[in-house]
């Protein structure tokens, strides 16, 4: 008897305790809602602040390549008279063959450094008139068998680095005077 005493004690607390809590998690319940509310307000903040910080990065990223990019060409661009000019300077004769030779070389040196930052040279000599890679500095008639807006000569070649243009070209072209 005393076991069911006992068990009936337990079962009545039991009951009590559940009733308390019910009563208890009754009145939890708007404040529960309220707090998971919450939470997912700051989890949603959260999401967005992370999605914007991502946003950030790429924008960053992007904008150091530019910068980047426009210090590569602003270095680039004042090399092409220099390499002019060497250019120029091994049209001349010269009886120096070290000298020529070390023109040559130095010539190559800069060649291979502008290829190997993706700088190419662009030669128009032969080919119709593009306003987008040459300067007309000069016209002449055209010789025979040449049509117009042909370039004739280069005084200098165009260089492009990808897409852009980096310097056009300056070129004599074929225009009747008519």
């Amino acid at each position: 008897m005393y076991d069911d005493t006992q068990t009936n004690a337990s079962a009545e607390a039991s009951a009590t305790m559940d009733a308390g809590t019910a009563t208890a998690t009754g009145d939890q319940s708007p404040e529960l809602a309220e707090a998971k509310a919450k939470a997912e307000e700051n989890y949603n903040k959260f999401l967005y602040a992370m999605a914007d910080f991502e946003n950030y990065k790429k924008r960053i990223e992007r904008q150091l390549a530019e910068i980047s990019t426009a210090g590569k060409r602003s270095v680039i661009t004042k090399f092409l008279p220099v390499i002019d000019n060497l250019e120029r300077a091994l049209t001349y004769d010269t009886e120096n063959e070290g000298l020529k030779n070390g023109l040559q070389a130095t010539l190559r040196g800069f060649e291979n450094a502008l290829t190997s930052e993706g700088v190419k040279a662009v030669s128009l000599k032969g080919l119709p008139f593009d306003p987008k890679l040459a300067e007309a500095i000069s016209t002449q008639p055209p010789p025979e068998g040449v049509a117009e807006d042909t370039v004739l000569e280069e005084a200098a070649k165009a260089y492009v680095m990808g897409d852009d243009v980096l310097r056009v070209a300056q070129v004599i072209v074929a225009k009747s005077d008519s």
